[in-house]
Order: structure tokens, then C-alpha cells, then sequence
């Protein structure tokens, strides 16, 4: 599968700096089967026909939904990283016409809502990222999945493994940190909270549309 590596647009690094879902590394791959296996609970527990994922990147769960039988498809706000979805698309046999370049801002009702709307590792990057939630309950029809680094169990992670020191263990691109309480708080405001998942280092959210 074709990833980013670190590919930068408009100054914002975009997908995966590396191949996490290939990694050889026993704690990369302990840590993402973690990620893995509560991401596909939620997902079960729904039994979607659609899923929308927001921030897809390189495609990764989105061909992987497709490969399962459900009518998956993403975006993504890079055109780079869509141009590499439409790749790892063709290679696999499935159209390209999946994916989408779009922000998490510009998405709308009908076209980009689903059964289930996914949305991982997008919401702390964004400057405002009570209007990407606002966005989220816009198109959402019934369930969402959220999920974003777990702080400050993230930082602390990066620093043992000797990561980001000058910015004391905080990623690049992560302007957004919440607590799994913080953001069961904020989510709250726009959802129903269904289910909290903690796959360490991460806080994962099961949502439902507000009635």
C-alpha cells in the first residue's frame, strides 16, 4: 500500500509519515492491533450498509470496508493523499471514484452522509475543531466513530521512545488535546455518547445522532 511518508501540503503533513498497518515492530504492531480491533467492534456493533470515513488518507480502512462488502467510501482534505487513495484504489481493483478531496468543513448533507460516519486521528489537527464536529452532525444520519490521541498518555509515549523532545512529545500537527474526559465532554455536546473504547494511546468514541 502506497503512503504518504511524511508528504507535506500547504505546509500540513498529510497521511501517515510511515507504514504503521505494516509495521514489523511488536510494539507498532501490539499498539495497532489495539486501534484495530476496537475500531472494528464499533464498526460491527453498527452493521452498516455505508460508511463515510472523514479523513481517510491513503484509504487503508476504506478499502478494507469495501474488501469486507460494505459500501465504503472517504475523503480527505489533500488532493495529494486522494491521489495516493486512487492508487492504492486501482491496485486493489476498486474504482478510485471512492474518494474524494474535501475538508472536513466543506462536507454536506446527502452527499457525504452514511449509515456510519468515521472520523479518526482528524479532529486534533483542526484549528476549529468544534466546527468540524458541527460539520460531523450536519451530514450524520445516525452513528459517527471519533477517535484522537489520549493525552498526556500520547506525549508521554512519544518521549519514551525518545520522539519530539523540543516539543515535549507532542507530534507534529497535533494542535488539539483532550483527555479521554475532556473529550467524552466536548463530543457530548453534539452527540450522544454511546460507547468509550481507550485502545492505548488513543480515546474512541461510538456515537449517535442526537433526537
Amino acid at each position: 500500500m502506497k503512503i504518504s511518508g511524511g508528504l507535506q501540503e500547504n505546509g500540513i503533513v498529510v497521511g501517515n509519515a510511515y507504514d504503521k498497518y505494516g509495521s514489523r515492530n511488536p510494539v507498532v504492531r501490539w499498539i495497532m492491533k489495539g486501534f484495530a480491533d476496537a475500531l472494528s467492534s464499533l464498526v460491527t456493533k453498527v452493521d452498516p450498509e455505508t460508511i463515510h470515513e472523514i479523513g481517510c488518507g491513503e484509504g487503508y480502512w476504506v478499502l478494507d470496508w469495501n474488501k469486507q462488502g460494505i459500501k465504503a467510501r472517504g475523503s480527505d482534505f489533500s488532493e495529494k493523499v486522494i491521489d495516493l487513495a486512487h492508487e492504492n484504489a486501482k491496485d486493489r481493483g476498486v474504482s478510485p471514484s471512492i474518494f474524494a478531496a474535501r475538508s472536513i468543513y466543506d462536507i454536506e448533507p446527502g452527499r457525504d452522509s452514511a449509515d456510519l460516519i468515521v472520523c479518526c486521528e482528524v479532529l486534533e489537527h483542526l484549528e476549529q475543531p468544534e466546527a468540524g464536529l458541527a460539520a460531523l452532525q450536519r451530514v450524520a444520519t445516525d452513528y459517527v466513530i471519533l477517535s484522537v490521541p489520549r493525552e498526556p498518555i500520547w506525549c508521554v509515549l512519544n518521549l519514551a521512545r525518545g520522539k519530539y523532545l523540543t516539543s515535549l512529545g507532542n507530534t507534529p500537527g497535533h494542535i488539539q488535546h483532550w483527555s479521554t474526559r475532556t473529550f467524552v465532554d466536548l463530543v457530548s455536546r453534539y452527540f450522544d455518547i454511546v460507547e468509550v473504547k481507550r485502545p492505548l494511546p488513543w480515546t474512541m468514541l461510538l456515537c449517535r445522532v442526537k433526537h
